[in-house]
C-alpha cells in the first residue's frame, strides 16, 4: 500500500473512530439542567455576548464578528453572586458551542491569513506554489482550525466533563488577571463546579497535530517536531486566553462595541433575560 493511501486510510480511520466515539457520548450523558427553583448547586446563566444588531457604525459585519470572536467562548467569573456558579453546558450545548466557535467569518479570515504564510515560507512544499498551492493550504488551514475546536470545544469537553470555556475574573491587579489567564492552559473548571487539570486542552492539542499528520505530507513526523507543534499551539491558546481576559478594556480603548452586564442583571437558572 503507497504511502498517500496509507495516509488516507488513517485519516479517515481516525474520523470513524471520533464519530463512534461522539455517539456513544452523547448517548451516555444527560442532557438535562438543574431544575428550575431547584437549590442544589445554584447557578446562574452568563451574560449575553454582544448582538451585531447593536452596533450601527460603519464596517458593521467586520466589526461585529470580530468583536464577538472573543466573547464566544468567554464567562465573567465575577459576574457569579454568593453561592453561585455559572451554570454547566450540556452536551448539546458544547456542540453548539463548537459549531459556534469554529464557523466566524473570522476563522477563514484567520486560515487564509496562515495559508498565506504558509505559502510564502514554501510550507508543505509538495502542496506546490500558485493558486493550486495555496488552495490546499488553505483547506488545510481550515481543517486544522476545525480538527482543533472540536477536540478542545466538544470532544475532550464532554469527555471530561469539563466546561471548554474561558472564565474572565475581570478585577484585580494586571499580574493577577495575567496569571489567571496563562494558568487557563493547566486549570480547567469542571461541569460540578471545581477546578482540575486542562484534560481538554492538552489531548485535544495532541489529537489536532495527530490528526494533522493525515492531510499534512510535508509534515516532519518525527516526536521532537510534534512537540514543538504541540508547545507552539498551547502557547498560543494562551496567549488568546490574555486577549479574552483584557478584552473589555482593548475594546474600550478603541472604542469598539461592547456590552459589560452587571451582577443583578444576569437571570438565574431557568428564568428569561429582562
Amino acid at each position: 500500500m503507497s504511502v498517500p493511501l496509507t495516509r488516507q486510510v488513517a485519516k479517515y480511520l481516525f474520523i470513524i473512530v471520533v464519530f463512534i466515539l461522539s455517539s456513544r457520548i452523547v448517548a451516555q450523558q444527560p442532557t438535562g439542567k438543574t431544575p428550575v427553583g431547584s437549590t442544589q448547586n445554584p447557578c446562574v446563566e452568563p451574560a449575553r455576548i454582544f448582538l451585531m444588531e447593536e452596533y450601527t457604525g460603519p464596517f458593521k459585519h467586520l466589526v461585529g464578528y470580530f468583536v464577538r470572536k472573543p466573547e464566544i467562548k468567554t464567562v465573567h467569573l465575577r459576574r457569579t453572586q454568593a453561592g453561585q456558579r455559572i451554570c454547566a453546558l450540556t452536551v448539546d450545548e458544547k456542540f453548539h458551542l463548537f459549531i459556534r466557535n469554529t464557523f466566524q467569518p473570522v476563522t477563514f479570515i484567520a486560515a487564509g491569513w496562515d495559508a498565506g504564510i504558509a505559502q510564502a515560507e514554501d510550507n508543505d512544499p509538495t502542496f506546490g506554489q500558485g493558486a493550486e498551492g495555496y488552495g490546499k493550504r488553505y483547506g488545510a488551514a481550515v481543517a486544522d482550525g476545525v480538527s482543533r475546536d472540536f477536540f478542545h470545544t466538544f470532544l475532550f469537553p464532554v469527555v471530561f466533563r469539563q466546561d471548554p470555556r474561558y472564565y474572565r475574573q475581570g478585577y484585580g491587579t494586571f499580574g493577577g488577571r495575567l496569571g489567571h489567564s496563562l494558568t487557563h492552559v493547566l486549570v480547567a473548571h469542571s461541569d460540578s463546579g471545581g477546578s482540575e487539570f486542562n484534560y481538554s486542552e492538552w489531548l485535544g492539542t495532541v489529537s489536532a497535530v495527530a490528526l494533522s499528520n493525515t492531510y499534512h505530507p510535508g509534515n516532519d513526523r518525527s516526536v521532537a517536531s510534534a512537540s514543538q507543534r504541540v508547545a507552539v499551539n498551547i502557547a498560543s491558546d494562551a496567549g488568546f486566553d490574555v486577549l479574552r481576559e483584557f478584552w473589555p478594556e482593548i475594546v474600550r480603548k478603541f472604542r469598539l462595541p461592547f456590552r459589560v452586564e452587571e451582577p443583578q442583571n444576569l437571570p438565574s437558572h431557568g428564568d428569561k433575560p429582562k
